[in-house]
């Protein structure tokens, strides 16, 4: 079986990502450091009902500068888990919640 190369996508432009939100359904920019860039970021529903989600940070350019995000186009409204951290984000139907990565709350793999 041959290895499967996953291609890293280039930075997005001001305008050029799209969300999917109304009624019950929302969207998430989640905010990281630069060094982040290439990472996938899971989210788990409180509701075991729904599915594991996830997104690769970006670089995100806009007219004033770069940002790093994962963005979540479409998110059934409840509460998230932001896998390997303690961080929990409340998505609302209908709008773009907007954080920053809480390294703060990262899960230490030390023993």
């Amino acid at each position: 079986m041959a290895a499967i190369e996953e291609v890293q996508l280039p930075p997005s432009w001001d305008g050029s990502v799209v969300v999917d939100i109304g009624g019950d359904v929302g969207a998430l920019i989640l905010r990281t450091p630069p060094m982040m860039a290439g990472d996938e970021i899971g989210l788990d529903a409180v509701d075991p009902s729904v599915a594991h989600v996830h997104s690769a940070v970006r670089e995100r350019r806009l007219d004033d500068g770069s940002s790093f995000a994962a963005v979540y186009p479409s998110l059934r409204a409840g509460d998230y888990l932001i896998e390997g951290t303690h961080q929990c984000v409340t998505i609302v139907g209908g709008r773009v919640v907007d954080v920053a990565y809480d390294r703060a709350t990262v899960l230490s793999t030390a023993q």
